[in-house]
C-alpha cells in the first residue's frame, strides 16, 4: 500500500512540473493582437470605390465600423437639408491627433481618414432608408484631398465622383412630408474647399475639442468623446479638461444665446474667420468669438443691400430687420446663407434664431 501511494504521489509531482515546464518564458506563444482591415495608402488614394477602403464591416450600407474606425459626433452639425450623418475617423497604427485649442480643428497625423456619410429616413413612398454619399476627407504628406463617393440605388456601393450632382429625394420629417433637391458637391470645382479652407489650404470643420467633450454611446456603453480617443491612442492625452464647450443647438434645457451660438459656429463659422472664404466681412461667428454678440452682426449695418427694411445684421428684437434671419430664410442662391449645403430652410433653426432676436433689448447707435 505504502509503495502505490509514494509512486502516485511521484507521479502527480512529475506531472506538476511538466506543468510549469509548459508554462516557461521560452515554450509561451503570444496571442496576436487583432489588426484593423482598413487599407489606406497615400499613393493609390482616393480609391475609385469606397468599398476598397474596408472602414465597415459586412454589408456595408448597415455603417457598422471595422476594428479601429471609431464614430464621433459634433455636439451641433452643419445642417445639409435635414440629411442625417454617420462620422468616423481611422488613424495608422500608433499615430495620433494633438490637441491645438479647444476651438481649432485637432491636428492630425499623416495617414487619418475622416469619413461622413449622409443618408435620410422615412424616404418615400416606403418609409425606407437610403443613403445619398459618402464623403471621405484623408491627410496626405501635402495636406487634405476630398473624396466624395456616391452610392448607387441598390444601397450596395458608392463610387468615386468629383464633378457633383443633385438628386431629388422626398421623406417623412415629423409628421411632414418635405422634398430636396440635395446637393452633392464638386470636389473638382471647388465646392469642397470653399467650405474647408483656412488660408487656402483644406482642413476638416467639425472634430474640435469644443464640439467633441461630452459623451456618446458606443455600444459597450457612454463615454466623453475625447476620453475616448485618447484611451484608444488616437489623441495625444496632454489636452486640458476645461475646454469651453459648444451645447446642442436643440437643447432647450441649455441658454438660448449658447444654443444659438453653438448652431452659427458649426454653420457659419468656417466662412467667417480669418484666412476664410467670407473673412472680408466684419462678422466673426467662432463660438470663441461670439460671447462679444457684437461679433454675430448685432446693430452692424449691412455692406449690401439684400432686402427692403434690413437694417442690421442683427436688429435686436426685430428679426424682419435682421440680414441674418433673412438670409438663413431664402432659398436664392445669390441671397441664402450659408452659400452651400442647403437648399431648403432649416425650420426649427430659424425659429430658434428669431426667438433670439425677439429677446435682444440692445439699442443701437
Amino acid at each position: 500500500m505504502k509503495q502505490n501511494y509514494f509512486l502516485k504521489k511521484s507521479l502527480l509531482l512529475l506531472l506538476f512540473f511538466a506543468f510549469l515546464s509548459c508554462g516557461s518564458d521560452n515554450d509561451y506563444v503570444p496571442i496576436p493582437e487583432p489588426t484593423s482591415p482598413v487599407v489606406v495608402d497615400l499613393a493609390a488614394v482616393p480609391y475609385s470605390k469606397l468599398s476598397d477602403y474596408k472602414f465597415f464591416e459586412g454589408t456595408m450600407k448597415n455603417q457598422v465600423p471595422s476594428l479601429d474606425v471609431l464614430p464621433y459626433e459634433p455636439a451641433s452639425q452643419l445642417f445639409t437639408d435635414y440629411a442625417h450623418k454617420k462620422r468616423f475617423v481611422w488613424m495608422p497604427k500608433n499615430k495620433k491627433a494633438v490637441y491645438d485649442g479647444d476651438g481649432k480643428t485637432l491636428v492630425f497625423p499623416v495617414g487619418t481618414a475622416l469619413i461622413k456619410t449622409f443618408y435620410y429616413d422615412n424616404v418615400q413612398p416606403n418609409n425606407t432608408i437610403r443613403i445619398i454619399e459618402t464623403r471621405v476627407m484623408i491627410r496626405k504628406e501635402e495636406g487634405w484631398i476630398f473624396a466624395n463617393y456616391v452610392w448607387n440605388a441598390e444601397q450596395t456601393e458608392a463610387t468615386l465622383d468629383p464633378n457633383g450632382s443633385f438628386t431629388e429625394i422626398t421623406w417623412r420629417e415629423g409628421a411632414t412630408i418635405k422634398t430636396a433637391n440635395y446637393r452633392i458637391p464638386s470636389s473638382a470645382g471647388g465646392e469642397c474647399l470653399t467650405c474647408h479652407k483656412s488660408v487656402d489650404k483644406a482642413i476638416p470643420i467639425g472634430p474640435k475639442p469644443q464640439n467633441l467633450n461630452f459623451a456618446i454611446n458606443y455600444g459597450s456603453g457612454s463615454k466623453n468623446q475625447l476620453e475616448k480617443w485618447a484611451e484608444v491612442g488616437y489623441l495625444d492625452n496632454n489636452y486640458p479638461r476645461n475646454i469651453v464647450s459648444t451645447v446642442r443647438w436643440n437643447d432647450t434645457s441649455q441658454p438660448l444665446e449658447k444654443r444659438v451660438r453653438s448652431y452659427i459656429d458649426i454653420n457659419c463659422a468656417h466662412c467667417h474667420q480669418e484666412g476664410s472664404h467670407c473673412s472680408y466681412r466684419d462678422m466673426r461667428f467662432a463660438f470663441s468669438e461670439t460671447s462679444d454678440i457684437s461679433n454675430m452682426g448685432v446693430c452692424m449695418v449691412p455692406v449690401d443691400n439684400v432686402g427692403s427694411g434690413l437694417s442690421h445684421i442683427v436688429a435686436p428684437g426685430s428679426p424682419g430687420r435682421s440680414v441674418m434671419s433673412f438670409r438663413l430664410e431664402s432659398v436664392n442662391e445669390s441671397t441664402r446663407m450659408p452659400l452651400l449645403g442647403r437648399t431648403i430652410v432649416h425650420e426649427e433653426a430659424v425659429e430658434m434664431i428669431n426667438q433670439w432676436i425677439s429677446s435682444l433689448d440692445t439699442r443701437c447707435n
